[in-house]
């Protein structure tokens, strides 16, 4: 029986394995890690002395791909989020707190409620998201939607930079457009927020590797593949310190590493070169979860918060320019912004920075147009991850849905 040999078991890896193996193809999967998520995972962390996430993710009920993973796997049941499509923020400078909100229908009625829009805005500011649709390859987000006033400075300037992590005067529009034209653009029901009950890897990566397991997958953790084996147009084998595999005719492979890697792996790949990094900062501390669970703030460095079980967890994007900002230092800044926020006592209880300085490829038109696509000179030999060309951002529903093309064409 030919197998298909999937290399990175992050977002993509996974997605590419358990789609096929809901097929009946059998499945190896490769990590060089002993364990499965990538850079979408929980950890026990000691000293907080509870279990994180490493990152902070926002999904919306019109993320396709994600959810029908999450079907796939047996999870859907394991995300939640407010039973209506609304998106609070704060802001830090005024004092003042607002709630987007967002009718289920297509139809934007909810444009004419002006307790429903962005402060400060009127129906007819909306139209001028028209100009999104109209987003040429080397249209930037700040250029092109900078002039809208509230409407960018409260909204569209915070979800660019959260959807990109990539700086708004050097975004490119067009992934933004994507997004937009998959949740806001097709209604509430389409951007209902979601977030994992209890943790990333309970939601994303522990049902994935149960239905693989049941699916009668192979696993190869711990196995770094360093190496391709090439014959004429195929791949023949993959080898590395502690790998070995011989790769039959009517095998395939996916590589579903991330970017750096396949590029090492493939000779000749071109692939994104630019990185930005995202920050996380874990305080030990609560705050009240509204009726969302999470907050949009504006005008200080913390970005979005999200209140779990046991931490505040703070989310910075575009964060290049912060890597260095000695940690003491940094939730010295956040917490500042937290007691502005929500009447926090003065002591900054303990906390956990989390540096992820090539978090995602930098969103630029220059970058985008490296992106390649999932198919690649080697004839059994397709390319997944969420720097490929999907034409969304670097997300994880990105992720996901590269996985799920991979594997259609393998």
């Amino acid at each position: 029986m030919s197998r298909v040999h999937v290399i990175g078991a992050g977002m993509a890896g996974l997605s590419a394995a358990t789609s096929l193996a809901a097929r009946g193809v059998s499945v190896v999967l490769y990590e060089a890690a002993k364990w499965g998520g990538g850079r979408c995972r929980s950890y026990d962390d000691a000293t907080l002395g509870c279990r994180l996430d490493n990152g902070n993710h926002l999904l919306l009920s019109g993320n396709r791909s994600t959810m029908t993973y999450l079907d796939r796997i047996g999870a859907a049941d394991t995300l939640v989020g407010p039973d209506k499509p609304l998106f609070p923020f704060i802001d830090l400078v005024s004092g003042t707190a607002w709630t987007l909100r967002l009718n289920r229908g297509a139809t934007p009625w909810w444009v004419l409620r002006k307790t429903w829009r962005v402060p400060g805005t009127s129906p007819r500011d909306y139209w001028a998201l028209r100009r999104l649709q109209r987003a040429k390859p080397d249209d930037l987000v700040e250029p092109l939607l900078g002039t809208l006033g509230p409407l960018y400075d409260r909204l569209l300037e915070p979800l660019s930079i959260a959807a990109l992590n990539t700086k708004p005067d050097i975004a490119a529009a067009a992934p933004l457009a994507t997004v937009v034209a998959e949740s806001i653009a097709r209604g509430g029901a389409a951007s209902m927020p979601r977030y994992p009950a209890i943790g990333l890897s309970e939601s994303f990566v522990d049902p994935a590797l149960a239905f693989l397991r049941a699916h009668g997958a192979a696993f190869r953790f711990g196995a770094r593949v360093a190496g391709l084996t090439v014959s004429a147009d195929r791949v023949t084998g993959l080898v590395g310190p502690n790998v070995d595999e011989i790769i039959d005719p009517d095998d395939r492979v996916i590589l579903a590493t991330p970017p750096w890697v396949a590029a090492e792996l493939v000779p000749g790949l071109i692939v994104p070169t630019a990185f930005e990094a995202i920050l996380n900062l874990h305080f030990r501390a609560g705050i009240d979860p509204g009726k969302a669970g999470f907050y949009g703030l504006l005008g200080g460095v913390a970005e979005w918060v999200f209140e779990k079980t046991e931490v505040v967890s703070v989310t910075i994007s575009a964060a290049n320019d912060r890597l260095d900002t000695d940690s003491e230092a940094l939730a010295a800044e956040v917490w500042s912004d937290l007691r502005r926020g929500f009447g926090l006592p003065r002591t900054m209880p303990p906390y956990r920075v989390v540096r992820e300085k090539r978090a995602t490829f930098a969103a630029t038109p220059a970058q985008l147009a490296r992106r390649p696509g999932p198919a690649t000179r080697l004839l059994n030999l397709k390319l997944a991850g969420d720097y490929t060309a999907t034409g969304l951002p670097s997300t994880i529903e990105g992720a996901i849905r590269s996985g799920e093309t991979a594997a259609s064409m393998t």
